[in-house]
């Protein structure tokens, strides 16, 4: 079986061909499919919309508009495949809806043109799936036994950490966290597609926090990569920022008030960053600021996330979104915890996720008609989630 993953929600412009095989001596009971990235391209548009300090949805929908085909292209070339792909994914929601409608318009026009399935898929299920994708980029998985979702071990002999976190099994029931720009959820994940919302940002995301105190700091667009690079030679017990709602006993996460917090502490000391050149006591001032704000902001993730897992018996704890690309936070969690993080070619954007969504998607609704008819871009889509009450 061959899928295209087609992924449009935001800056980013992206297609993949993933293959899925049926080992022969499968049996219908255990049914173990491999999945195979044969091609991943992403065409990222950060410098187009660094000038402005965020993406204009504009813009970023006319850059998708003038890339989508060459990324198509470069994607069939590198994968190498000849044949028409069985499925094809892509992202209808949540997102920028100028954004959406370019990947969603162009899959319609090609699932028509070929005559193949189209299905849409949430692009937060993309980043929940991205736990999936392996370095080797094969990973095999068992729908008859949820429980199971193992790799082939011999890919990660050795004794390298990273070796060992990636040949881990991921085992249901899942805590999943969310932490993206725009997203930051915590959810209980029971099975392929059936999610449990546990809780939730009430303001910011956790990535938009990260970008608005770049900002604040002169640090540009996008802040979350320039503050993880700063923090590293930063002291992050210098300063002590709020972790807001981090002894509450839900499980919502509220990010406004420390990034509140952290402009206050600028004016209230006087701090000013936008200088073109600055000393070097203000540098490591600045250092000092982005690895303090780093474990306020991270510490309240780790904290319930970890008590998640503890009162649902999570078998395993899932990381995904961009967020999930800093250091400290996955430091954090491997110490703490056996979390699983994807590999950081699938963390960002990208859509090899979007293929692995789409794949699960389809063999749980098969006898479903995916006509490309019915897929359309919705800006506000939200995750297909029940919800739990949390005891007071």
């Amino acid at each position: 079986m061959l899928i295209i993953g087609i992924e449009t929600s935001c800056d980013e412009t992206s297609v993949a061909f993933v293959e899925v095989k049926v080992p022969r001596q499968a049996r219908d009971k255990t049914r173990n499919f491999q999945l195979r990235v044969l091609s991943n391209v992403v065409s990222s548009q950060v410098k187009l919309h660094a000038k402005f300090g965020g993406v204009v949805p504009v813009l970023a929908a006319r850059k998708h508009s003038e890339n989508i085909d060459k990324v198509f292209k470069l994607a069939l070339k590198e994968s190498g495949v000849s044949k028409k792909p069985d499925l094809i994914a892509v992202t209808k929601g949540p997102g920028l809806a100028p954004s959406l409608l370019i990947g969603v318009n162009f899959a319609k026009l090609f699932a028509w043109s070929i005559n193949r399935p189209l299905i849409g898929v949430n692009h937060l299920e993309g980043h929940i799936y991205s736990n999936w994708l392996k370095p080797i980029r094969e990973f095999s998985i068992s729908l008859a036994t949820p429980d199971l979702a193992k790799r082939d071990n011999s890919s990660a002999r050795g004794g390298s950490p990273r070796a060992r976190q990636l040949s881990k099994q991921i085992r249901f029931p899942a805590v999943v966290l969310i932490v993206s720009g725009g997203h930051t959820e915590l959810m209980l994940m029971k099975n392929y597609g059936k999610y449990i919302l546990l809780g939730q940002t009430l303001d910011d995301a956790a990535g938009e926090c990260f970008d608005k105190v770049a900002r604040l700091l002169n640090l540009g667009y996008p802040g979350g990569p320039v503050i993880d690079k700063l923090a590293k030679e930063g002291n992050q017990s210098r300063f002590i920022f709020p972790s807001p709602l981090i002894n509450s006993k839900d499980y919502n996460f509220s990010f406004s008030g420390l990034k509140t917090s952290i402009l206050y502490f600028l004016k209230g000391n006087g701090f000013n960053f936008s200088a073109t050149k600055l000393s070097a006591s203000q540098e490591q001032l600045r250092k000092d600021i982005c690895a303090s704000f780093e474990n306020a902001a991270i510490k309240v993730l780790l904290k319930k996330t970890l008590r998640a897992a503890q009162e649902f018996n999570a078998k395993s704890i899932l990381v995904g979104g961009g967020v999930a690309a800093n250091s400290f936070l996955k430091a954090a969690f491997l110490k703490n915890s056996d979390a699983i993080f994807p590999e950081r070619a699938y963390i960002t954007d990208n859509a090899a996720m979007i293929a692995a969504a789409g794949f699960f998607a389809y063999q749980k609704n098969k006898k479903q008609n995916f006509n490309w008819r019915e897929v359309k871009a919705e800006a506000n889509l939200p995750l297909p989630v029940s919800r739990v009450k949390i005891k007071d």
